[in-house]
């Protein structure tokens, strides 16, 4: 790899996780907690480390997988910085529910239910664009996948049993995490 391979990587990964920095998180505790979504979350650590398991710094520079990475750097902080803006303070790490949560339907999540989601996977395919051979990377977004549906779900249940006939409407209407599927 060149050291522009190294600053692409470099900057998407800043710029898709400095949201989550600047982010101002909600300070009180969560009226309603659901700790098994840590499983997913491990999963999906599992798959950004997959990513990382093959003499990267060896490969050959492919024109291609460079601008494939590059798009998928651009839409992963732009869903980054949209999603926790539309979310403001509802946003946490923990799949649970606020004393005085709101369904949000703004923003990217207009077009998918769980944007920061596929932001993350939009991370996963530009990093492994770039850095991993074509079965690691299938590996990777296997695992990422398992891990997300295991969140998705359990916050659908969660949202489901908040907002009822609402949540159940928009969740008709708009995709989990990839848009159009």
């Amino acid at each position: 790899m060149h050291a522009t391979e190294y600053a692409i990587l470099a900057v998407g990964w800043i710029a898709w996780l400095l949201p989550f920095f600047l982010a101002k998180r909600n300070s009180g505790s969560a009226q309603i907690v659901d700790r098994r979504a840590r499983w997913g979350v491990v999963l999906v650590a599992i798959a950004y480390s997959i990513l990382w398991q093959s003499r990267f710094w060896e490969m050959q520079f492919q024109a291609w997988r460079v601008g494939l990475s590059v798009f998928f750097f651009i839409l992963a902080p732009l869903l980054s910085w949209t999603s926790l803006r539309a979310l403001g303070r509802q946003w946490r790490i923990d799949a649970g529910l606020n004393a005085n949560h709101q369904l949000v339907v703004s923003g990217p999540y207009r077009m998918v239910r769980h944007p920061i989601y596929t932001s993350m996977l939009c991370i996963i395919l530009a990093t492994g664009s770039m850095v991993a051979p074509m079965l690691l990377l299938v590996v990777s977004v296997t695992v990422f996948i398992i891990g997300t549906e295991i969140r998705v779900r359990i916050e659908d249940a969660l949202l489901a049993a908040r907002f009822g006939a609402q949540f159940q409407a928009y969740r008709r209407r708009v995709p989990a995490y990839i848009p159009f599927i």
